[in-house]
């Protein structure tokens, strides 16, 4: 077999476990998937909102799903491993996967669009988007976007501090794409420079710059004497 058609092939299978691990783990809050091939095999890194749930009583569910896993794909040995999210708002599968569940519930988007919004950003990010494209509010497509922060689309800084995660609201009009895009809190940006020895100060404090070594300090201005231009009047 080609390389390229392996490549191919193994990409495929890749996009086809992730959309089946959403499906499967929906009620426990599918946030990410990591896949790595392993001398022993396999192994699947799942990172879930509620892992007990997706896990079940006694690992019966995850025994199963690795069953299904091993029988659909054809893998390897695979090993399944499930991770708690820490910080859900941060996690910007999840949060597409949470506004798209209240866009089903009948919220008009624009509230939840900027609701979604507000809460990633209280709960420390740097920069969020939301994109929402569909049948929003008639018969033509249309999108609107919600943005507030800092947001990089190209570059080293997409892939380093961006996390994207993407979801369908199933409406009665249509299917709405949902988009979510958010900036790490710890995102240090290549234009960001910190001088070392010099602390932060306010914006709008002046400048101080500190006193060289071996330079003498200016002498202060004498007072003008009385009666002069801009001295005391007698």
């Amino acid at each position: 077999m080609a390389s390229e058609r392996r490549v191919i092939q193994e990409s495929t299978r890749r996009v086809l476990l992730k959309d089946f691990l959403v499906r499967e783990s929906a009620r426990a809050g599918f946030g990410g998937l990591d896949i790595q091939r392993t001398p022993m095999g396999t192994r699947v890194t799942l990172i879930c909102e509620r892992p007990g749930i997706l896990i079940g009583r006694r690992g019966e569910l995850i025994k199963q799903l690795t069953q299904d896993i091993a029988a659909r794909f054809a893998l390897d040995n695979p090993q399944i491993e499930v991770q708690e999210e820490r910080q859900p708002s941060l996690n910007a599968q999840l949060m597409a996967e949470k506004l798209a569940n209240t866009l089903e519930r009948g919220w008009h988007f624009r509230r939840a669009g900027h609701s979604t919004v507000r809460r990633i950003m209280e709960s420390g990010a740097r920069g969020c988007q939301v994109i929402l494209s569909g049948k929003l509010t008639g018969e033509r497509h249309r999108t609107e976007r919600f943005k507030a922060g800092t947001i990089k689309y190209c570059g080293d800084s997409v892939r380093l501090h961006m996390d994207k995660g993407f979801y369908q609201a199933r409406l009665k009009p249509g299917v709405i794409g949902v988009s979510v895009w958010i900036m790490n809190p710890t995102a240090k940006l290549p234009d960001e420079i910190r001088v070392k020895g010099v602390a932060e100060r306010p914006h709008d404090a002046p400048a101080q710059l500190p006193a060289l070594e071996g330079v003498p300090e200016a002498p202060a201005a004498p007072a003008p004497a009385e009666g002069a231009p801009g001295g005391p009047t007698p």
